[in-house]
């Protein structure tokens, strides 16, 4: 949860805007695919997990769930990982899933909450955030995105935001070369107030220090606005960014945004932040907006559902395609822990023959001795085999 210590610096009216974005038909067709009962129901699951604070075990029966929703979703074991780190004396873990990108596997949009609580079951801060993220994983986990997306459910963040400072400091700063991230987009809080109105959400913008991704983070949270208006029924109000889990990558340099209610419910961190003191319908209306925008920031490609071909290749690919030394092989969402990597020349011949054994969602292999060309690039596991075209050069 963050605290507004003012109310909005500049307002966004959906009705003046002057859009320099498309509608999408596509786009709207999957953000209708969201249901109320969808959200209604994992709000509800949530709650009943009771207070996550660090080291509870409600606080770990919420990762199992978390879990075992996006693997009921399609994702893999290989897409999920755990990003463990300690303080205080506790363990605590985020969440990581890795959607990889079709055009540009290596450049991220960082979709975000926290799932912990404090002095309550959170339902709204952040329950409202989760159920939200996963809305979205959901109906994204058979689009092909151009960009990759990476899900990701934060703990720490009601001690100081850290789960998200631990990421930016122990993965995204130390990957090398450093994790690319397009935008950050981070959802807190926002199941509206009972009773009330709740028919805006205001859209994040940084506005802090240091200067040099203000200008960008202007522009993305335009764009984050338009979509609100493209595939909701909200309105959008601006206002500036301030203590969630975009805050350390903020600091970064990194370009951030995010969703948080316009309406400002008094029941976080109190045991009475529950699904009888939130606007569920506000929070569906919320989600909406969400997924169309995670769409247009990873640029979906919502055509390709119609290509039994890809539905058929598991989102196998391999990168960078034209390669001159390195192949990176992403398996996507095939099961098999083992496979076997072959790579054959236009004549028919198999110029690079391996096995993989209990992979990861990437693998790398050297192909710098092959010659310039043309290939097939194949993974071939038990039940499946799948070809694709590789350029050396």
């Amino acid at each position: 949860m963050k605290y507004r210590l003012s109310i909005i610096i500049l307002t966004l009216l959906t009705s003046t805007i002057i859009y320099s974005q498309e509608y999408i038909p596509g786009y709207d067709a999957v953000v209708n695919q969201t249901t109320q009962v969808n959200i209604t129901a994992r709000l509800t699951e949530f709650q009943n997990l009771g207070i996550k604070r660090r080291g509870t075990a409600a606080l770990q029966n919420t990762l199992d769930w978390l879990k075992s929703q996006y693997l009921s979703y399609g994702y893999t074991a290989a897409q999920l990982v755990e990003d463990t780190y300690s303080y205080s004396g506790f363990t605590c873990k985020n969440l990581v899933v890795t959607k990889v990108g079709t055009l540009y596997p290596n450049t991220y949009v960082i979709v975000c909450g926290h799932y912990d609580t404090i002095s309550g079951t959170g339902t709204n801060d952040n329950g409202s955030g989760t159920a939200i993220i996963l809305e979205i994983a959901r109906l994204l986990q058979n689009i092909p995105t151009e960009y990759s997306i990476k899900f990701i459910n934060f703990s720490g963040e009601e001690d100081g935001l850290r789960g998200s400072q631990h990421y930016v400091s122990n993965v995204v700063n130390a990957t090398s070369p450093k994790m690319d991230i397009r935008v950050v987009f981070n959802i807190d809080e926002v199941g509206g107030v009972a009773g009330e109105i709740n028919d805006t959400i205001t859209c994040d913008v940084d506005e802090s220090l240091p200067m040099a991704n203000n200008a960008a983070s202007a522009i993305i949270t335009e764009e984050l606005a338009t979509c609100v208006a493209l595939y909701s029924p909200l309105n959008t109000w601006i206002n500036f960014a301030e203590a969630t889990d975009y805050i350390p990558f903020e600091n970064n340099g990194e370009i951030i945004t995010g969703f948080y209610e316009t309406n400002i419910s008094s029941h976080p961190h109190t045991p009475s932040d529950n699904l009888a003191n939130m606007d569920t319908v506000y929070c569906f209306n919320v989600a909406k907006a969400a997924i169309g925008a995670t769409m247009h920031f990873a640029t979906a490609n919502t055509q390709v559902l119609d290509n039994q071909f890809f539905n058929e290749d598991a989102q196998v690919s391999f990168f960078p395609n034209p390669s001159k030394s390195i192949l990176n092989i992403n398996k996507g969402n095939l099961n098999d822990a083992n496979y076997t990597f072959l790579m054959i020349d236009i004549h028919g011949k198999i110029v690079l023959n391996q096995t993989f054994i209990n992979t990861g969602l990437i693998e790398t292999i050297n192909v710098s001795d092959l010659a310039n060309g043309i290939y097939l690039g194949v993974i071939e596991t038990g039940t499946n085999r799948i070809t694709k075209k590789v350029i050396i050069q």
